[in-house]
This record gives C-alpha cells, structure tokens and sequence, in this order.
C-alpha cells in the first residue's frame, strides 16, 4: 500500500534505543525513550459516521448484561493482544531488554518499519478523528511505542512474546518490530498490509477505549468473571469488534486508492493465521472453543470482512451479535 503522506512524528513514541528497563513507578513514568513532537496540520480523511449509534447499541447491550448474567484473558500464542493487565507483571517491574536493541539515528536498520508504522497509526488516527467529529464526539489520538525486547507500559511490564498490545490504562500501542519477522515467518503471513492490519487492530481496542467500551467490558467481567470465557464469551467479542474496526479503517484505504493488488488478501490471510483454532491446532495438536480468546480463523476473517465490506463502525457490533459467525 501507499500513503498520501508520511507519518505524523507526534503519533510516534520510539523507545528501541533503550537497553534494560528501570523501574518507573508507573509502567511510563517520565521520560524514558525518544518522544518525537510536532504535528501536520490540515490531515483529514473521507469516513462515514456511525458512532454514536454504535455506541448506544453495545452500551445498552452491556449495561443489560450487567443486570444479569454476565461475559479477557491474554491469549499470549496469538501475538495480537489486549492487555486489561498482564498476568505476573506490575507497573515499573525491570525487564531485561532481549537481542541487541537497535541504536536509534545514524543508519536504522528499520527505519523503513519505523515510517510504515508511523504512517499507518496516523492514517488510522486521523480515519476515527473523522468519524468521532461526525458524530459529534471528540477523539483523543493513540501513539505507536516502539520497543526492543521488553518495555513498561501502563499496564504493566511485557517482553516482545507478547506480541503487539494495546494498553487501555494509558492508551497507547505497543509494537516491536521484529514481531513483522514471527507474522510472515511463524504464521506465515508477509506483506504490509498484514503488518497495516495488525496496527489497526490494536487501533481498533483505543477506539473501544475512547468509547467506554473497554472499562464496561471490565466492569462486567469484575462481576462475572465467566462471562469473559468460551468461544462467544466478552473476550472474543472484544477482539472481533476490534478486527471489524480495523476492517473499518481498511474500507476507507480502498475508497483512497491506497490499496495494491493482493493488500486485502495479505490482511485476510493475517486474520487467519492468527485464529485461536489455528494456533491450538499448530501448538498443542487440538482445538478447545472453550479456552478461545480471540475468536476462530474464519470468525477473524469474516469480521474484518465486515468491517472492510461496508465501512459503517455501526456493522461492528459483536457484542449483541446472536453468533460470531459469517
């Protein structure tokens, strides 16, 4: 795929040059890593409305849940992750940084990951402002964190096996680039527009989070830790919601012209690979739906089918959804 423009350096935080992780009171606490200022005035992006609307329909939803019965765990094999709180790690734990982090100016050996993920969180950034501002709502941009081996977040401290996350405590991306080597190598899915996807998934959780979504989802699962679990349970539904909206985000790249031949099928095959079907069936030999927590290959497929299909975030409605599948 190809952008209109670069990146916005505002929407970019890059830590790679850090060696080990010190302890910082509260997962980003000061200073630590390279925060690039400066914004370009005058993005804007052709979207259709439709929040508001979505908003309604899933908060009704939850607060019916939340009156009675109820339904996110890590999910670590799938490598695309909201982290509520990571399992064993607290804010400001040290982590050893892995490998050898890359040394940031001069010649970066990633600089050309380094502008396609900064273009692609403002391109998604600058979509959902669009849409928010049609509905009459206010949008608070997310920035991509670029990291080498472990970083602290506000959610707590995480290592690169975690895979891409996004943090609802502090609204931000987390990404070491090295995870585009594991997507096009252990789950055999290459090209930009599968890395393009996996950002504008974790996107997709900061605009859940903008909507309240996340914390309602959090509430009820205080409640009832039940209903976050199975194959439809809070956890699944999440994620699915959060590939529609990168689906979303997708549509409108196409509308652009932005797209190249075999983008979409890059995407579709990302979706895929990162089902938890697919991976139980690649690690342990066998699938349980019960233990699922981001949903199946096809259901992956088939909400970001949606989401890209008809481009209204008001499609994306996973949680009063009567099934998860196509």
């Amino acid at each position: 795929m190809e952008f209109d423009e670069a990146g916005d350096p505002g929407d970019l935080i890059d830590r790679r040059g850090e060696g080990g992780l010190g302890a910082s009171g509260g997962g980003l606490g000061g200073l630590a890593g390279v925060i690039l200022g400066g914004m370009l005035a005058g993005r804007r992006r052709k979207a259709g409305g439709g929040m508001g609307m979505m908003l309604l329909l899933i908060v009704g939803f939850l607060v019916m849940r939340s009156c009675g019965a109820g339904g996110f765990d890590l999910g670590a094999m799938s490598g695309l992750d909201q982290l509520p709180g990571l399992p064993g790690a607290t804010p400001g734990q040290q982590l050893p940084a892995t490998g050898n982090p890359t040394e940031v100016g001069g010649d970066d050996p990633q600089a050309a990951d380094v502008s396609f993920a900064n273009a692609v969180v403002t391109d998604a950034n600058d979509v959902w402002s669009e849409q928010f501002r049609v509905s009459g709502q206010r949008y608070n941009r997310t920035k991509i964190v670029l990291f080498s081996g472990g970083v602290n977040s506000g959610c707590g401290a995480a290592t690169a096996a975690v895979g891409p996350f996004y943090c609802p405590a502090d609204s931000l991306v987390y990404l070491d680039l090295t995870f585009w080597d594991e997507l096009a190598n252990r789950f055999g899915a290459g090209g930009d527009f599968a890395q393009a996807y996996v950002i504008a998934h974790e996107v997709g959780h900061h605009v859940q989070n903008e909507l309240g979504i996340s914390s309602q989802v959090r509430k009820i699962e205080e409640e009832d830790p039940e209903a976050a679990t199975g194959a439809d349970g809070l956890s699944v539904r999440v994620e699915l919601q959060a590939d529609c909206l990168a689906g979303v985000w997708a549509h409108t790249t196409y509308e652009r012209k932005l797209l190249d031949e075999g983008d979409i099928e890059e995407a579709m095959a990302a979706a895929q690979a990162v089902g938890d079907d697919t991976i139980q069936r690649s690690t342990v030999g066998r699938v349980r739906p019960d233990t699922f927590t981001h949903g199946s290959a096809e259901q992956r497929r088939s909400w970001f089918r949606r989401g890209f299909k008809s481009g209204s975030s008001e499609d994306c409605d996973t949680f009063s959804a009567e099934t998860l599948e196509d």
